[in-house]
Protein backbone atom coordinates (compact mmCIF):
# COMPACT_ATOMS: atom_id res chain seq x y z
CA UNK A 1 0.00 0.00 0.00
CA UNK A 2 1.55 3.36 -1.00
CA UNK A 3 0.06 6.81 -1.13
CA UNK A 4 1.88 7.68 -4.34
CA UNK A 5 4.45 6.42 -6.83
CA UNK A 6 5.82 9.72 -8.09
CA UNK A 7 9.01 11.32 -6.80
CA UNK A 8 8.47 14.63 -4.99
CA UNK A 9 11.05 17.29 -4.17
CA UNK A 10 10.16 20.25 -1.96
CA UNK A 11 12.15 23.47 -2.42
CA UNK A 12 12.06 26.39 0.03
CA UNK A 13 15.29 28.36 -0.02
CA UNK A 14 16.53 31.78 1.00
CA UNK A 15 19.96 31.30 -0.56
CA UNK A 16 19.14 30.61 -4.21
CA UNK A 17 22.69 29.94 -5.36
CA UNK A 18 22.65 27.03 -7.86
CA UNK A 19 19.06 26.18 -6.94
CA UNK A 20 17.84 26.36 -10.55
CA UNK A 21 20.62 24.01 -11.65
CA UNK A 22 19.75 21.51 -8.91
CA UNK A 23 16.01 21.66 -9.53
CA UNK A 24 16.61 21.12 -13.26
CA UNK A 25 18.72 18.04 -12.55
CA UNK A 26 16.04 16.61 -10.24
CA UNK A 27 13.33 17.34 -12.81
CA UNK A 28 15.38 15.46 -15.43
CA UNK A 29 15.57 12.49 -13.03
CA UNK A 30 11.77 12.41 -12.87
CA UNK A 31 11.06 14.47 -9.76
CA UNK A 32 8.05 16.74 -9.51
CA UNK A 33 9.25 20.06 -8.10
CA UNK A 34 7.13 21.62 -5.36
CA UNK A 35 8.11 25.09 -4.14
CA UNK A 36 6.80 28.00 -2.10
CA UNK A 37 6.58 31.74 -2.76
CA UNK A 38 9.79 33.34 -3.96
CA UNK A 39 11.50 30.00 -4.57
CA UNK A 40 8.74 28.98 -6.98
CA UNK A 41 9.03 32.29 -8.82
CA UNK A 42 12.81 31.89 -9.10
CA UNK A 43 12.49 28.40 -10.58
CA UNK A 44 9.83 29.49 -13.06
CA UNK A 45 12.20 32.17 -14.32
CA UNK A 46 14.50 29.29 -15.29
CA UNK A 47 11.60 27.57 -17.10
CA UNK A 48 11.38 24.75 -14.57
CA UNK A 49 7.85 23.31 -14.12
CA UNK A 50 6.84 23.99 -10.52
CA UNK A 51 3.89 23.00 -8.38
CA UNK A 52 3.04 25.65 -5.79
CA UNK A 53 2.86 24.57 -2.14
CA UNK A 54 -0.62 26.06 -2.00
CA UNK A 55 -1.74 23.54 -4.65
CA UNK A 56 -0.65 20.72 -2.32
CA UNK A 57 -2.13 22.23 0.84
CA UNK A 58 -5.24 23.68 -0.84
CA UNK A 59 -4.60 26.71 1.34
CA UNK A 60 -3.20 30.11 0.49
CA UNK A 61 -0.26 31.55 2.47
CA UNK A 62 -1.37 33.43 5.59
CA UNK A 63 -0.21 36.33 7.73
CA UNK A 64 1.77 38.01 5.00
CA UNK A 65 3.74 34.84 4.26
CA UNK A 66 4.41 33.77 7.84
CA UNK A 67 2.47 30.54 7.26
CA UNK A 68 3.11 28.71 3.98
CA UNK A 69 4.49 25.21 4.51
CA UNK A 70 3.11 24.65 8.03
CA UNK A 71 0.38 22.24 6.96
CA UNK A 72 -0.25 18.47 7.41
CA UNK A 73 -0.14 17.90 3.65
CA UNK A 74 3.48 19.04 3.71
CA UNK A 75 4.73 17.73 7.03
CA UNK A 76 2.89 14.41 6.89
CA UNK A 77 4.46 13.96 3.46
CA UNK A 78 7.88 14.49 5.03
CA UNK A 79 7.42 12.66 8.34
CA UNK A 80 5.53 9.57 7.09
CA UNK A 81 7.56 6.36 7.36
CA UNK A 82 7.54 3.42 4.98
CA UNK A 83 5.28 1.39 7.23
CA UNK A 84 1.74 0.05 6.75
CA UNK A 85 0.00 2.36 9.24
CA UNK A 86 1.66 5.56 8.01
CA UNK A 87 1.06 4.78 4.34
CA UNK A 88 -2.55 3.81 4.99
CA UNK A 89 -3.19 7.10 6.80
CA UNK A 90 -1.52 9.08 4.03
CA UNK A 91 -3.76 7.40 1.46
CA UNK A 92 -6.87 8.14 3.51
CA UNK A 93 -6.04 11.86 3.46
CA UNK A 94 -4.88 11.82 -0.12
CA UNK A 95 -1.43 13.10 0.81
CA UNK A 96 1.80 12.32 -1.05
CA UNK A 97 5.26 11.41 0.21
CA UNK A 98 8.12 13.85 -0.25
CA UNK A 99 11.43 12.19 -1.08
CA UNK A 100 13.72 15.17 -0.83
CA UNK A 101 13.54 18.51 1.01
CA UNK A 102 15.80 21.33 -0.19
CA UNK A 103 15.73 24.16 2.32
CA UNK A 104 17.95 26.85 3.77
CA UNK A 105 16.98 29.56 6.20
CA UNK A 106 16.43 33.30 6.31
CA UNK A 107 19.84 34.96 6.93
CA UNK A 108 19.00 36.02 10.49
CA UNK A 109 22.56 36.55 11.73
CA UNK A 110 23.64 38.40 8.61
CA UNK A 111 20.65 40.72 8.73
CA UNK A 112 20.92 41.51 12.45
CA UNK A 113 24.59 42.45 12.07
CA UNK A 114 23.38 45.35 9.92
CA UNK A 115 21.80 46.96 12.96
CA UNK A 116 18.15 46.52 12.00
CA UNK A 117 15.30 47.26 14.37
CA UNK A 118 14.05 44.45 16.59
CA UNK A 119 10.71 44.18 14.72
CA UNK A 120 12.61 43.69 11.47
CA UNK A 121 14.83 41.13 13.16
CA UNK A 122 11.77 39.19 14.30
CA UNK A 123 10.62 38.90 10.70
CA UNK A 124 13.95 37.27 9.86
CA UNK A 125 13.26 34.36 12.24
CA UNK A 126 12.52 31.41 9.98
CA UNK A 127 9.81 29.14 11.38
CA UNK A 128 8.66 27.06 8.45
CA UNK A 129 12.19 26.43 7.17
CA UNK A 130 13.48 25.19 10.50
CA UNK A 131 10.47 22.91 10.80
CA UNK A 132 11.06 21.50 7.32
CA UNK A 133 14.71 20.79 8.08
CA UNK A 134 14.04 19.14 11.42
CA UNK A 135 11.19 17.03 10.04
CA UNK A 136 13.21 15.84 7.04
CA UNK A 137 16.30 15.17 9.17
CA UNK A 138 14.23 13.25 11.70
CA UNK A 139 12.94 11.00 8.92
CA UNK A 140 16.37 10.43 7.32
CA UNK A 141 15.57 6.73 6.87
CA UNK A 142 13.39 7.75 3.94
CA UNK A 143 13.84 11.47 3.24
CA UNK A 144 16.88 13.32 1.90
CA UNK A 145 17.37 16.78 3.40
CA UNK A 146 19.67 19.32 1.72
CA UNK A 147 20.40 22.59 3.52
CA UNK A 148 23.68 23.61 1.90
CA UNK A 149 24.01 24.48 -1.82
CA UNK A 150 27.51 23.00 -1.73
CA UNK A 151 25.88 19.57 -1.40
CA UNK A 152 23.77 19.82 -4.57
CA UNK A 153 26.35 18.15 -6.78
CA UNK A 154 27.05 15.40 -4.25
CA UNK A 155 23.36 14.59 -3.91
CA UNK A 156 22.77 14.67 -7.67
CA UNK A 157 25.74 12.35 -8.30
CA UNK A 158 24.43 9.90 -5.71
CA UNK A 159 20.92 9.98 -7.21
CA UNK A 160 22.18 9.59 -10.74
CA UNK A 161 24.02 6.41 -9.77
CA UNK A 162 20.89 4.95 -8.14
CA UNK A 163 18.45 3.14 -10.49
CA UNK A 164 15.52 4.50 -8.44
CA UNK A 165 17.06 7.99 -8.36
CA UNK A 166 17.06 7.97 -4.58
CA UNK A 167 20.01 8.49 -2.24
CA UNK A 168 22.08 6.13 -0.11
CA UNK A 169 21.36 5.79 3.59
CA UNK A 170 24.89 6.90 4.47
CA UNK A 171 24.42 10.13 2.52
CA UNK A 172 21.04 10.75 4.16
CA UNK A 173 22.58 10.29 7.62
CA UNK A 174 25.31 12.80 6.83
CA UNK A 175 22.85 15.33 5.45
CA UNK A 176 20.51 14.89 8.40
CA UNK A 177 23.31 15.72 10.82
CA UNK A 178 24.14 18.80 8.74
CA UNK A 179 20.52 19.89 8.99
CA UNK A 180 20.44 19.46 12.77
CA UNK A 181 23.72 21.40 13.04
CA UNK A 182 22.26 24.15 10.85
CA UNK A 183 19.14 24.54 12.98
CA UNK A 184 21.22 24.45 16.18
CA UNK A 185 23.49 27.23 14.87
CA UNK A 186 20.42 29.18 13.75
CA UNK A 187 18.80 28.87 17.16
CA UNK A 188 22.07 29.95 18.79
CA UNK A 189 22.20 33.09 16.62
CA UNK A 190 18.62 33.96 17.56
CA UNK A 191 19.10 33.35 21.28
CA UNK A 192 22.35 35.31 21.18
CA UNK A 193 20.55 38.26 19.58
CA UNK A 194 17.75 38.25 22.12
CA UNK A 195 20.19 37.90 25.02
CA UNK A 196 21.61 41.22 23.87
CA UNK A 197 18.13 42.72 23.48
CA UNK A 198 16.35 41.34 26.53
CA UNK A 199 18.95 40.18 29.09
CA UNK A 200 22.01 42.41 28.61
CA UNK A 201 23.72 42.77 31.97
CA UNK A 202 21.89 39.74 33.34
CA UNK A 203 22.31 36.64 31.18
CA UNK A 204 24.85 38.36 28.93
CA UNK A 205 27.70 40.79 29.51
CA UNK A 206 29.78 42.59 26.90
CA UNK A 207 33.50 42.45 27.68
CA UNK A 208 35.86 45.36 27.08
CA UNK A 209 37.68 43.32 24.42
CA UNK A 210 38.97 39.81 23.82
CA UNK A 211 42.45 38.46 24.55
CA UNK A 212 43.86 41.57 22.85
CA UNK A 213 42.46 45.05 22.36
CA UNK A 214 42.01 44.58 18.60
CA UNK A 215 39.66 41.64 19.25
CA UNK A 216 36.66 43.92 19.70
CA UNK A 217 33.79 41.42 19.86
CA UNK A 218 33.81 39.72 23.24
CA UNK A 219 31.14 38.65 25.68
CA UNK A 220 30.27 36.22 28.44
CA UNK A 221 26.82 34.68 28.61
CA UNK A 222 24.77 31.84 30.01
CA UNK A 223 21.74 29.87 28.88
CA UNK A 224 20.41 30.08 32.42
CA UNK A 225 18.21 32.89 33.73
CA UNK A 226 21.17 35.03 34.79
CA UNK A 227 24.94 35.00 35.03
CA UNK A 228 26.26 34.11 38.49
CA UNK A 229 28.86 36.84 38.06
CA UNK A 230 27.92 40.51 37.98
CA UNK A 231 29.81 43.77 37.46
CA UNK A 232 29.61 46.36 40.21
CA UNK A 233 32.15 48.72 38.66
CA UNK A 234 34.21 48.89 35.48
CA UNK A 235 34.10 46.65 32.42
CA UNK A 236 36.18 43.45 32.48
CA UNK A 237 38.16 42.16 29.52
CA UNK A 238 38.27 38.56 28.33
CA UNK A 239 41.46 37.86 30.31
CA UNK A 240 40.00 39.60 33.37
CA UNK A 241 37.09 37.19 33.21
CA UNK A 242 39.36 34.15 32.83
CA UNK A 243 41.36 35.28 35.85
CA UNK A 244 38.19 36.05 37.80
CA UNK A 245 36.56 32.67 37.21
CA UNK A 246 39.72 30.64 37.82
CA UNK A 247 40.77 32.60 40.90
CA UNK A 248 37.24 32.37 42.33
CA UNK A 249 37.32 28.59 42.09
CA UNK A 250 40.70 28.52 43.80
CA UNK A 251 39.69 30.66 46.81
CA UNK A 252 36.37 28.88 47.20
CA UNK A 253 38.05 25.48 47.25
CA UNK A 254 40.72 26.71 49.66
CA UNK A 255 38.03 28.08 51.95
CA UNK A 256 36.06 24.82 51.77
CA UNK A 257 39.16 22.68 52.37
CA UNK A 258 40.52 24.67 55.33
CA UNK A 259 37.59 26.61 56.80
CA UNK A 260 39.74 29.75 56.64
CA UNK A 261 39.32 32.97 54.65
CA UNK A 262 41.26 32.67 51.39
CA UNK A 263 42.66 35.06 48.80
CA UNK A 264 44.44 34.80 45.47
CA UNK A 265 46.47 37.07 43.21
CA UNK A 266 46.14 36.02 39.56
CA UNK A 267 48.02 37.00 36.41
CA UNK A 268 47.35 35.49 32.99
CA UNK A 269 45.23 32.59 34.29
CA UNK A 270 47.71 31.36 36.90
CA UNK A 271 48.09 32.37 40.53
CA UNK A 272 51.00 34.67 41.37
CA UNK A 273 50.02 33.92 44.93
CA UNK A 274 47.30 32.31 47.03
CA UNK A 275 46.84 31.96 50.76
CA UNK A 276 44.56 31.33 53.69
CA UNK A 277 44.49 33.40 56.87
CA UNK A 278 47.40 32.36 59.12
CA UNK A 279 48.76 35.03 61.53
CA UNK A 280 51.75 36.97 60.19
CA UNK A 281 55.09 37.15 61.98
CA UNK A 282 56.83 40.51 62.40
CA UNK A 283 59.20 39.65 59.56
CA UNK A 284 56.26 38.64 57.33
CA UNK A 285 54.45 41.89 58.15
CA UNK A 286 57.51 43.86 57.04
CA UNK A 287 58.08 41.77 53.89
CA UNK A 288 54.39 41.99 52.99
CA UNK A 289 54.44 45.79 53.35
CA UNK A 290 51.46 45.80 55.70
CA UNK A 291 53.00 47.47 58.73
CA UNK A 292 50.52 50.04 60.05
CA UNK A 293 47.49 48.47 58.34
CA UNK A 294 44.58 46.94 60.22
CA UNK A 295 44.87 43.19 59.76
CA UNK A 296 41.56 41.30 59.77
CA UNK A 297 41.52 37.59 58.93
CA UNK A 298 40.66 38.38 55.32
CA UNK A 299 43.28 41.13 55.09
CA UNK A 300 45.93 38.66 56.28
CA UNK A 301 44.91 36.14 53.60
CA UNK A 302 45.17 38.88 50.95
CA UNK A 303 48.49 40.17 52.31
CA UNK A 304 49.94 36.66 52.15
CA UNK A 305 48.63 36.03 48.64
CA UNK A 306 50.01 39.34 47.39
CA UNK A 307 53.41 38.87 49.06
CA UNK A 308 54.18 35.51 47.43
CA UNK A 309 55.60 37.12 44.28
CA UNK A 310 55.12 40.86 44.47
CA UNK A 311 56.64 41.55 41.07
CA UNK A 312 54.32 39.10 39.31
CA UNK A 313 51.35 40.46 41.28
CA UNK A 314 51.80 43.95 39.80
CA UNK A 315 48.57 44.63 37.86
CA UNK A 316 46.99 41.41 39.11
CA UNK A 317 43.46 40.14 39.53
CA UNK A 318 42.31 39.63 43.13
CA UNK A 319 39.93 36.97 44.46
CA UNK A 320 38.51 36.86 47.98
CA UNK A 321 36.53 33.99 49.47
CA UNK A 322 34.64 36.27 51.88
CA UNK A 323 32.86 39.62 51.74
CA UNK A 324 35.48 42.33 51.29
CA UNK A 325 35.80 44.35 54.49
CA UNK A 326 37.07 47.91 54.88
CA UNK A 327 40.51 46.88 56.14
CA UNK A 328 41.13 44.63 53.13
CA UNK A 329 39.88 47.30 50.73
CA UNK A 330 42.31 49.82 52.25
CA UNK A 331 45.23 47.47 51.62
CA UNK A 332 44.04 46.69 48.10
CA UNK A 333 43.71 50.40 47.37
CA UNK A 334 47.46 51.03 47.73
CA UNK A 335 48.55 48.28 45.31
CA UNK A 336 48.34 48.27 41.51
CA UNK A 337 45.75 45.75 40.34
CA UNK A 338 43.18 45.35 37.55
CA UNK A 339 40.15 44.06 39.40
CA UNK A 340 38.60 41.92 42.08
CA UNK A 341 36.00 39.21 42.54
CA UNK A 342 34.31 38.49 45.86
CA UNK A 343 30.92 37.34 47.13
CA UNK A 344 30.17 40.90 48.24
CA UNK A 345 31.56 44.16 49.60
CA UNK A 346 31.03 46.25 52.71
CA UNK A 347 29.48 49.53 51.44
CA UNK A 348 32.47 51.62 52.59
CA UNK A 349 34.90 49.10 51.11
CA UNK A 350 33.07 49.29 47.79
CA UNK A 351 33.27 53.07 47.68
CA UNK A 352 36.98 52.89 48.40
CA UNK A 353 37.63 50.34 45.66
CA UNK A 354 35.60 52.29 43.10
CA UNK A 355 38.18 55.09 43.30
CA UNK A 356 40.99 52.87 42.02
CA UNK A 357 42.27 53.37 38.46
CA UNK A 358 40.37 56.65 38.18
CA UNK A 359 37.10 54.80 38.63
CA UNK A 360 37.89 52.05 36.10
CA UNK A 361 38.85 49.37 38.62
CA UNK A 362 36.80 46.27 37.79
CA UNK A 363 34.70 44.99 40.68
CA UNK A 364 32.74 41.76 40.29
CA UNK A 365 30.45 39.85 42.63
CA UNK A 366 29.97 36.09 42.48
CA UNK A 367 26.92 34.10 43.53
CA UNK A 368 28.24 31.58 46.07
CA UNK A 369 25.35 29.21 45.37
CA UNK A 370 26.34 28.80 41.71
CA UNK A 371 27.32 25.29 40.64
CA UNK A 372 28.58 24.78 37.07
CA UNK A 373 27.35 21.98 34.78
CA UNK A 374 29.27 18.71 34.85
CA UNK A 375 30.35 19.11 31.22
CA UNK A 376 32.39 22.11 30.04
CA UNK A 377 33.01 23.13 26.42
CA UNK A 378 35.71 25.07 24.61
CA UNK A 379 36.12 26.31 21.05
CA UNK A 380 39.64 26.11 19.60
CA UNK A 381 40.34 27.09 16.01
CA UNK A 382 36.63 26.90 15.25
CA UNK A 383 36.35 23.33 16.57
CA UNK A 384 34.37 22.26 19.60
CA UNK A 385 35.82 20.26 22.46
CA UNK A 386 34.13 19.16 25.64
CA UNK A 387 35.10 17.32 28.78
CA UNK A 388 33.94 16.59 32.28
CA UNK A 389 34.88 19.34 34.72
CA UNK A 390 37.78 18.57 36.99
CA UNK A 391 35.70 17.98 40.12
CA UNK A 392 38.54 16.42 42.11
CA UNK A 393 37.95 17.47 45.70
CA UNK A 394 41.04 18.64 47.56
CA UNK A 395 40.66 18.02 51.27
CA UNK A 396 42.40 16.17 54.06
CA UNK A 397 41.50 12.80 52.54
CA UNK A 398 43.86 13.28 49.60
CA UNK A 399 46.84 13.28 52.01
CA UNK A 400 46.26 9.77 53.35
CA UNK A 401 48.39 7.72 50.95
CA UNK A 402 51.94 8.24 52.25
CA UNK A 403 54.40 6.07 50.27
CA UNK A 404 57.67 6.90 52.07
CA UNK A 405 59.27 5.53 55.24
CA UNK A 406 58.66 8.79 57.08
CA UNK A 407 54.90 9.16 57.36
CA UNK A 408 54.23 11.82 60.01
CA UNK A 409 52.49 14.95 58.79
CA UNK A 410 52.18 17.96 61.07
CA UNK A 411 48.99 20.02 61.09
CA UNK A 412 50.93 22.86 59.48
CA UNK A 413 52.24 20.58 56.72
CA UNK A 414 48.73 19.36 55.96
CA UNK A 415 47.50 22.93 55.59
CA UNK A 416 50.42 23.88 53.35
CA UNK A 417 49.92 20.83 51.12
CA UNK A 418 46.23 21.68 50.70
CA UNK A 419 47.19 25.22 49.68
CA UNK A 420 49.88 24.02 47.24
CA UNK A 421 47.69 21.33 45.68
CA UNK A 422 44.73 23.67 45.21
CA UNK A 423 47.07 26.21 43.62
CA UNK A 424 48.42 23.77 41.02
CA UNK A 425 44.88 22.68 40.19
CA UNK A 426 44.26 26.21 38.87
CA UNK A 427 47.71 26.89 37.35
CA UNK A 428 48.73 26.48 33.72
CA UNK A 429 50.48 23.12 33.41
CA UNK A 430 53.07 21.90 33.97
CA UNK A 431 53.02 23.37 37.45
CA UNK A 432 54.71 22.90 40.81
CA UNK A 433 53.96 24.93 43.94
CA UNK A 434 55.88 25.51 47.19
CA UNK A 435 53.86 26.54 50.25
CA UNK A 436 54.63 27.64 53.79
CA UNK A 437 52.52 29.07 56.61
CA UNK A 438 49.30 28.64 54.64
CA UNK A 439 50.45 30.50 51.53
CA UNK A 440 52.04 29.96 48.16
CA UNK A 441 55.68 31.10 48.34
CA UNK A 442 56.78 29.96 44.89
CA UNK A 443 54.93 28.67 41.85
CA UNK A 444 56.42 27.42 38.59
CA UNK A 445 53.67 27.22 35.97
CA UNK A 446 53.37 26.78 32.23
CA UNK A 447 56.73 25.03 31.84
CA UNK A 448 57.29 22.14 29.45
CA UNK A 449 59.72 20.43 31.82
CA UNK A 450 58.87 19.29 35.33
CA UNK A 451 62.34 20.08 36.69
CA UNK A 452 62.06 23.62 35.32
CA UNK A 453 58.80 24.03 37.26
CA UNK A 454 60.55 22.80 40.41
CA UNK A 455 63.50 25.15 39.91
CA UNK A 456 61.36 28.17 39.04
CA UNK A 457 59.08 27.63 42.04
CA UNK A 458 62.09 27.00 44.29
CA UNK A 459 63.89 30.13 43.15
CA UNK A 460 60.75 32.19 43.80
CA UNK A 461 60.46 30.62 47.26
CA UNK A 462 64.05 31.60 47.99
CA UNK A 463 63.38 35.19 46.92
CA UNK A 464 60.30 35.22 49.17
CA UNK A 465 62.46 34.11 52.08
CA UNK A 466 65.26 36.58 51.28
CA UNK A 467 62.76 39.47 51.39
CA UNK A 468 62.43 38.69 55.12
CA UNK A 469 66.17 39.01 55.79
CA UNK A 470 66.92 41.17 58.85
CA UNK A 471 68.97 43.56 56.69
CA UNK A 472 65.80 44.46 54.77
CA UNK A 473 63.56 44.50 57.84
CA UNK A 474 65.85 47.14 59.38
CA UNK A 475 66.09 49.22 56.17
CA UNK A 476 63.84 52.19 55.37
CA UNK A 477 62.70 53.74 52.10
CA UNK A 478 62.48 57.48 51.55
CA UNK A 479 59.07 59.11 51.79
CA UNK A 480 57.25 59.21 48.45
CA UNK A 481 58.70 55.98 47.03
CA UNK A 482 55.84 54.02 45.47
CA UNK A 483 55.15 50.46 46.54
CA UNK A 484 55.76 49.19 43.00
CA UNK A 485 59.18 50.91 43.04
CA UNK A 486 59.92 49.33 46.42
CA UNK A 487 59.20 45.91 44.94
CA UNK A 488 61.69 46.43 42.11
CA UNK A 489 64.38 47.83 44.40
CA UNK A 490 63.99 44.97 46.89
CA UNK A 491 63.99 42.41 44.08
CA UNK A 492 67.30 43.74 42.75
CA UNK A 493 68.74 43.53 46.27
CA UNK A 494 67.69 39.94 47.03
CA UNK A 495 68.78 38.76 43.58
CA UNK A 496 72.14 40.46 43.94
CA UNK A 497 71.56 42.19 40.61
CA UNK A 498 71.58 45.87 41.53
CA UNK A 499 74.22 46.87 39.00
CA UNK A 500 72.48 44.84 36.30
CA UNK A 501 68.90 46.02 36.87
CA UNK A 502 69.73 49.69 37.49
CA UNK A 503 72.64 51.95 38.26
CA UNK A 504 73.77 51.58 41.86
CA UNK A 505 73.45 55.34 42.47
CA UNK A 506 69.84 55.16 41.26
CA UNK A 507 69.20 52.19 43.54
CA UNK A 508 70.78 53.95 46.52
CA UNK A 509 68.64 57.04 45.93
CA UNK A 510 65.46 55.17 46.96
CA UNK A 511 66.68 54.54 50.50
CA UNK A 512 66.50 56.65 53.64
CA UNK A 513 68.31 53.84 55.46
CA UNK A 514 70.01 51.54 52.99
CA UNK A 515 70.19 47.82 53.83
CA UNK A 516 73.60 46.35 54.52
CA UNK A 517 75.26 44.56 51.64
CA UNK A 518 74.13 40.94 51.53
CA UNK A 519 77.23 38.81 50.96
CA UNK A 520 77.10 35.40 49.33
CA UNK A 521 77.86 33.79 52.68
CA UNK A 522 75.11 35.72 54.48
CA UNK A 523 72.71 34.90 51.66
CA UNK A 524 73.63 31.22 51.88
CA UNK A 525 73.31 31.14 55.68
CA UNK A 526 69.88 32.78 55.58
CA UNK A 527 68.56 30.43 52.90
CA UNK A 528 69.73 27.45 54.95
CA UNK A 529 67.29 28.52 57.67
CA UNK A 530 64.32 27.93 55.35
CA UNK A 531 62.94 24.44 55.92
CA UNK A 532 59.76 22.46 56.53
CA UNK A 533 58.39 23.62 53.18
CA UNK A 534 55.64 21.74 51.33
CA UNK A 535 55.56 21.11 47.59
CA UNK A 536 52.78 19.86 45.30
CA UNK A 537 52.95 18.89 41.64
CA UNK A 538 50.11 18.61 39.12
CA UNK A 539 51.64 15.40 37.67
CA UNK A 540 54.31 12.83 38.48
CA UNK A 541 58.02 13.56 38.82
CA UNK A 542 59.76 11.70 35.99
CA UNK A 543 63.15 11.64 37.75
CA UNK A 544 64.61 12.13 41.22
CA UNK A 545 66.29 15.42 40.24
CA UNK A 546 63.12 17.29 41.22
CA UNK A 547 63.26 15.82 44.72
CA UNK A 548 66.98 16.56 45.11
CA UNK A 549 66.50 20.20 44.12
CA UNK A 550 63.38 20.69 46.26
CA UNK A 551 65.12 19.26 49.31
CA UNK A 552 68.06 21.59 48.72
CA UNK A 553 65.62 24.53 48.88
CA UNK A 554 64.07 23.25 52.13
CA UNK A 555 61.13 21.07 51.10
CA UNK A 556 60.20 18.36 53.59
CA UNK A 557 56.70 17.39 52.42
CA UNK A 558 55.69 16.47 48.86
CA UNK A 559 52.36 15.61 47.24
CA UNK A 560 52.22 14.34 43.65
CA UNK A 561 50.48 11.77 41.47
CA UNK A 562 52.43 8.67 40.45
CA UNK A 563 52.75 7.03 37.06
CA UNK A 564 56.37 7.45 36.01
CA UNK A 565 58.54 4.46 35.16
CA UNK A 566 60.93 5.96 37.74
CA UNK A 567 58.44 6.23 40.62
CA UNK A 568 60.60 3.91 42.73
CA UNK A 569 63.62 6.18 42.24
CA UNK A 570 61.56 9.21 43.27
CA UNK A 571 60.38 7.41 46.42
CA UNK A 572 63.96 6.34 47.16
CA UNK A 573 65.12 9.92 46.81
CA UNK A 574 62.52 11.02 49.37
CA UNK A 575 63.56 8.22 51.70
CA UNK A 576 67.24 9.21 51.32
CA UNK A 577 66.35 12.76 52.35
CA UNK A 578 63.91 11.60 55.07
CA UNK A 579 61.11 13.45 53.29
CA UNK A 580 57.39 12.63 53.27
CA UNK A 581 55.87 11.81 49.87
CA UNK A 582 52.11 11.55 49.43
CA UNK A 583 50.68 9.91 46.34
CA UNK A 584 47.76 11.90 44.95
CA UNK A 585 45.09 9.81 43.25
CA UNK A 586 44.51 12.19 40.31
CA UNK A 587 46.57 14.21 37.87
CA UNK A 588 45.69 17.92 37.92
CA UNK A 589 46.61 19.33 34.50
CA UNK A 590 44.96 22.67 33.75
CA UNK A 591 44.93 24.68 30.50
Amino acid sequence: MTSNQKLLALFSVSNREYVSWFATRLYELGYEIVASGGTAACLRESNIPVTEVSQITQHQPMLNGRVKTLHPAIHAGILARNCHDDLKEMAEFGYHLFNIVVCNLYPFEEMTKRGIEIQDAIEQIDIGGVTLLRAAAKNYQRVTVVCNPKDYMRVYTDMEANPNHGTSLELRKDLALQAFNATAAYDYAISNYFRYEFKAGKAQMNLRYGMNSHQKQAQIFTNFHALPIAPVNGQPSFINMLDALNSWQLVQELHQATGLPAAASFKHVSPAGAAVSVPLSENEIAASMVKGFELTDLTIAYARARSADRLSSFGDWIALSDICDIATAKLISVDVSDGIIAPGYHPDALQLLKKKKSGKFVILTMDTSYRPPAIECRTVYGLQMQQERNDYVIDGQILSNVVTDVKELSTKAKLDLLVATTAVKYSQSNSVCYAYNGQVIGLGAGQQSRIHCVRLAGEKAQLWWLRQHPFLVDAQFKDGVKRSQMNNVIDSYVRGSVDVDMARDTWKNYWEKEPQTLSLEERHNWLNKMDELSMSSDAFFPFRDSIDFANHVGVQYVAAPMGSTHDSNVISACNDKKMVLIQLSKRLFHH
